[in-house]
């Protein structure tokens, strides 16, 4: 039976990264779902991390909605796959509610434009008082097309801190609701590496960390009002679509703590295309498939685990085995083990698959970091020459060395439209680039 209408949502963001947005919304999803709502979450923008937590905190699929990458059907496909296994939507932000890309399209207030969810704003306040009010008001006055209708402060002190921000905040602005204090608590933080949050499969006590976040919000937030300034989409349904094609009819997939990083919208779309789907894991030295026509190595932490992927000789024999056979893809920490040798932070080189004629390193590291549009220099399972792709980079690993020339596998602009030249490499039946794909261009 087709849904009536979309379900509830709303967005949680912040006036900047760093705001603690990650661990609110981690414990409200959490105590939501306690409390009996069918919840779900999604992820403004490129972010792998914090969409497994939204995960285990639900027991649901989250999606990253990013209104730079992604066409507006893809990202409202995406709501309405959300729409059909809960009743009520929590969107945790990016950055700060403004910040998107160079460009300034791809913001968390960008989506609440697109879709209508309200925005609650978490604001930290472990540095000012009264001064929170001005903050809050000018965000509420910033652009007209988006509601941001309650504020969730942060990092409380004690009582009287409590006070003034209150006093002032209703003083400015009474109709705003003020949905919780919550306390400075050294229990409610994450640990955290050079992208990002350390992954959730990572973490042995995340489920009782979650469980302690989970109880303390749900004393200091009002639950139910948050639940009530939840509202429909107001751009109703749009069927789920299929960011990349499938890159075969069999797809072997990397899956464990060293290629993590996939998009649950691009697998999903390649099942509805009937492709089917297989996981192995190169650090427990699996090899991909023998039956799969193609396999695809996800970006994750191949770097912190080198010493042990260069050793895993079923999982490199295995991979060089499927390259006579298959089409093999690799992203970002995938594309560096595809390569000739990859060598960590303390300065070790390790070899790799020598498939590509790529090193890589990262001692003396350099952050590269943005949104890519991508065309393809040749026809690939990805299409014919000349398809376009919207992705991003984040990574800090250096290419070295002078390798022999290899086909380069994209043309690419950054998300302002400027060219930054050719990048990945394409040798015979295998891939790969530091780019993460997001969706099609067109």
């Amino acid at each position: 039976m087709p849904l009536s209408r979309p379900s509830n949502g709303l967005i949680i963001a912040a006036p900047s990264s760093g705001c603690g947005k990650t661990v609110i919304t981690l414990g409200i999803l959490k105590a939501l779902k306690l409390a009996g709502h069918r919840v779900a979450s999604a992820k403004v923008g490129p972010d792998y991390i914090d969409t497994a937590y939204h995960t285990v905190a639900t027991g649901r699929p989250s999606y990253n909605l990013d209104s730079w990458a992604m066409r507006p059907k893809t990202l409202l496909g995406l709501c309405t796959s959300l729409d059909e296994c809960a009743d009520l939507i929590i969107c945790e932000g990016a950055m700060g509610l403004f910040d998107g890309a160079n460009s300034g399209v791809g913001s968390t207030a960008d989506v609440s434009a697109l879709t209508g969810w309200p925005v609650i704003l978490v604001v930290d306040v472990s540095g000012q008082a009264a001064s929170a009010a001005a903050v809050i008001q000018g965000f509420v006055n910033h652009r007209p097309d988006i509601d941001l209708l309650g504020v969730i402060f942060n990092r409380v002190g004690g009582p009287s801190h409590r006070h003034s921000l209150e006093t002032a905040t209703l003083r400015v602005n009474p109709e705003i609701s003020i949905l919780g204090f919550v306390p400075r608590n050294e229990s409610l933080y994450l640990p955290e590496r050079h992208l990002g949050l350390v992954q959730v499969a990572e973490q042995e006590d995340f489920l009782q960390w979650l469980d302690t976040a989970s109880s303390t919000l749900s004393i200091h937030i009002d639950l139910a009002q948050i639940a009530n300034l939840a509202r429909p989409r107001c751009a109703g349904f749009h069927p789920p679509q299929t960011p990349l094609p499938p890159l075969g009819q069999h797809i072997a997939i990397a899956d464990d703590p060293a290629f993590s990083f996939t998009y649950n919208s691009v697998l999903e779309g390649w099942r509805r295309q009937n492709a089917e789907i297989s996981f192995f894991s190169p650090l427990y030295n699996e090899a991909p498939a023998q039956a799969a026509d193609s396999v695809y190595l996800p970006g994750g932490y191949p770097e912190l685990h080198a010493a042990k992927l260069s050793s895993n000789h079923v999982f490199l024999e295995g991979l060089r085995a499927a390259a006579t056979k298959a089409f093999i893809y690799g992203e970002c920490g995938g594309y560096m083990v595809l390569g000739k040798t990859l060598t960590d932070k303390a300065g070790k080189k390790y070899p790799m698959a020598n498939l590509l004629p790529l090193e890589t390193t990262f001692s003396d590291p350099k952050l590269q970091l943005g949104y890519r549009r991508a065309k393809t220099t040749k026809a690939t399972p990805f299409g014919p020459k000349g398809g376009e792709f919207n992705g991003h980079e984040f990574h800090y690993c250096r290419t070295i060395g002078k390798s022999p020339p290899a086909d380069a596998l994209f043309e690419c602009e950054d998300s302002t439209g400027n060219s930054i030249g050719q990048l990945g490499m394409l040798a015979g039946q295998v891939a790969g680039s530091f780019i993460h794909l997001i969706d099609r261009a067109k």
